[in-house]
């Protein structure tokens, strides 16, 4: 059996389409569509270069467009992930070698040990504090702010 070009380049369009539905993620659609353009490229008699090149221009451009366009649409909102030390600012830790001015101490935090300065007030042991800033190997801490609000107080004879 001797099938023409553009049949081929059908049937791998289809073929490449079922992998779509298959297969994880959102890539195999653009080289099925890569492959629709070079059939019709056959079907007007170019020749193979002619199609082979269509067929990658057409899935590459395809891919990166829907790439930048999903990525657009659908990471709009998304905030930045933090990774390394930079997650570690905000994150709470514990205090185990009290914490001076001049002299500073340890903290403990994801399950490590590192060398801290307080901002503000010395700092014992055992107390909890927050991440304010890394600067190198060491982390810049202060105490959680502590609650503002005032009972208030009845008045005698109410």
């Amino acid at each position: 059996m001797d099938f023409p070009a553009w049949q081929l380049w059908i049937l791998a369009a289809i073929i490449a389409g079922a992998l779509e539905i298959a297969l994880p993620g959102f890539v195999m659609l653009w080289f099925s569509a890569g492959a629709l353009v070079a059939s019709l490229a056959s079907a007007l008699g170019l020749g193979i270069n002619v199609q082979l090149t269509l067929f990658m221009l057409v899935s590459v451009a395809l891919f990166g467009a829907s790439r930048t366009l999903f990525k657009k649409a659908l990471m709009r909102n998304a905030s930045k992930v933090k990774l390394g030390v930079e997650a570690m600012v905000g994150q709470e830790a514990v205090v185990t070698e009290s914490l001076t001015e001049g002299h500073g101490g340890t903290v403990r935090i994801n399950g490590e040990l590192w060398s801290a300065r307080p901002l503000g007030e010395p700092v014992p042991a055992g107390e909890r504090v927050i991440v304010e800033q890394v600067e190198g190997l060491k982390l810049w801490v202060r105490r959680p702010a502590a609650s503002l609000e005032v009972p208030l107080k009845k008045k005698e004879g109410t």
